[in-house]
């Protein structure tokens, strides 16, 4: 495992969640279609269901294959909430990755590049 600091054009941009391990999609795009931003200087912003905050990451290269880990921090139904994260390309625009709470729960997703 190396990290990169640098930045990745693969990762960047504004990705749509269509599949949460946890939730429906119901839930997930309660308030608002949920995403994952991810800007070119490895910030950015999520909203799944009533769960949003701002992420701060970096490029990790792994022997089999580049992930964007993060932290994040944010708020769920109006309450501090905070954790981690990564997703790595799964094929050409789709993203899987995992969403976790600090001493809470964890679930996978998927998203799909906004064009």
């Amino acid at each position: 495992m190396q990290e990169n600091k640098g930045q990745s054009k693969d990762f960047t941009g504004t990705w749509h969640i269509y599949e949460m391990e946890l939730w429906d999609e119901d839930y997930f795009n309660m308030e608002v279609k949920a995403y994952i931003k991810i800007e070119p200087d490895n910030n950015g912003y999520f909203q799944f269901g009533l769960v949003c905050g701002e992420i701060d990451g970096r490029i990790v290269d792994y022997a089999d294959c580049k992930r964007f880990e993060f932290t994040w921090e944010g708020n769920d139904e109006c309450d501090p909430v905070f954790g981690s994260g990564w997703v790595r390309i799964k094929e050409k625009d789709v993203l899987e990755g995992e969403f976790r709470f600090h001493h809470g729960d964890s679930t996978t997703f998927s998203a799909r590049k906004v064009k």
